[in-house]
């Protein structure tokens, strides 16, 4: 175990001032500060939870969601944040809550605090319900914002707030997308010149992925290629991990994993279902799929019911798992804290497009015997594993472990 002492830790990066200290930002509205120990300092890197709308004591999946910073922040200072703010006036009524992306920055004096008077909102997405916020942050080798939104919430991508054809299939809304933003120019932002539909004629211009029902985390990989990776939650059956393209339309609300979806029984998948989508662009598929617990009742080969994307090992210290995706499953049960590890590896050859899955074998301790949130990754490329004692958002029964050799 590396720190303790958080209540639902979602995001842990290197703070990037040359100290070797950590960030890590709990779900709950509090960034902490740690030392290259685990020793977290008194004071926090910011607290937020003023700015959030009102989370459940209980399970919730609104927050403080993302965290990023600017790849030139030793010189300008800015930090990025996704979190479930309050729903704005202009929002219908009936929904539940808006979901804000925002800039801020560091005290001049001090890095290791942000001054909160520095809040710069980017962008702003009205939820219908409390779930599928995703709301995960990353900034990619070409320097630009990546924000993970889900589908809007429920069922089926279905329901208030969504579209007739699903909110993951319909170009016209930021739900059931990865968008991708230039942070430097622009007011708020400038829409890079290559994005899908940068023109907004076919789409709104921030999307650069679509067909997404919920990633919860996404990563890219620091080495090789910097592909984007993303973890989607599924709804019944099928887990899913993606590598995200330009353009890519990932299938969501009309397959599941490899699999069709069945909204009017989901438990049932269609035997036929259409492989394009509204514009005639093939439906991607998924890197590896694995069965969901909840739809595959003593299944052998369902190993939990919510995945949690991580990183590809780019480390030292654990030299067999380099370039393995290292991964994981929220838990095996919803009320109880059983969450699995996993590694996943590339194929051998260009020709094969699915990955192969194995569990990831700990050996103190031999199982990490709570729900498993996210996972963070070092400047060193080290990865550690974020996790919640409980299926709620109070006590402080969260801790971060870090990969290490025994």
């Amino acid at each position: 175990m590396f720190a303790e002492g958080f209540t639902s830790p979602t995001t842990l990066l290197p703070l990037e001032d040359g100290s070797g200290r950590l960030l890590v930002a709990d779900q709950v509205g509090v960034i902490s500060v740690l030392t290259k120990e685990g020793a977290k300092a008194e004071q926090p890197f910011f607290d937020v939870r003023s700015r959030l709308t009102k989370l459940n004591e209980g399970f919730d999946e609104r927050g403080l969601l993302g965290l990023a910073l600017h790849p030139h922040f030793k010189e300008n200072r800015k930090v990025y944040l996704t979190y479930s703010a309050p729903l704005r006036k202009e929002a219908p009524a009936d929904w539940d809550n808006t979901l804000r992306l925002s800039e801020f920055k560091v005290m001049e004096n001090n890095r290791a605090s942000v001054d909160p008077a520095s809040e710069r909102v980017l962008i702003e997405i009205d939820k219908p319900w409390f779930n599928h916020n995703a709301g995960c942050i990353a900034f990619g080798p070409d320097g630009f914002l990546y924000l993970s939104v889900g589908d809007g919430g429920n069922a089926n991508d279905e329901g208030r707030g969504h579209s007739p054809q699903g909110n993951g299939q319909d170009t016209t809304t930021l739900l059931g997308k990865i968008l991708r933003i230039d942070v430097d120019k622009g007011s708020p932002y400038a829409i890079p010149s290559d994005n899908p539909f940068a023109d907004g004629k076919k789409g709104r211009p921030e999307i650069f992925a679509y067909g997404i029902r919920n990633a919860w985390r996404i990563s890219f990989d620091r080495g090789g290629s910097h592909e984007l990776f993303a973890g989607d939650v599924g709804q019944t059956m099928y887990e899913e991990l993606d590598i995200i393209v330009k353009g890519g339309n990932y299938g969501w609300n009309i397959r599941e994993g490899f699999h069709c979806f069945n909204r009017q029984e989901p438990l049932r998948p269609l035997e036929d279902c259409p492989k394009v989508g509204a514009a005639g662009e093939p439906l991607l598929d998924p890197v590896l799929e694995y069965k969901n617990i909840n739809g595959h009742r003593k299944d052998p080969e369902a190993l939990g019911i919510s995945i949690t994307g991580g990183y590809v090992y780019r480390g030292k210290a654990l030299p067999q798992l380099a370039g393995k995706y290292v991964f994981g499953d929220w838990s095996r049960n919803f009320a109880l804290p059983d969450g699995v590890l996993f590694l996943a590896t590339r194929p051998g050859s260009a020709s094969e497009k699915k990955w192969t899955m194995e569990p990831l074998e700990l050996v103190s301790p031999k199982k990490i015997g709570a729900f498993v949130v996210a996972f963070g990754q070092d400047a060193e490329g080290e990865i550690y594993i974020l996790t919640n004692g409980r299926n709620g958002l109070t006590g402080n029964t969260g801790k971060v472990y870090q990969l290490a050799p025994m």
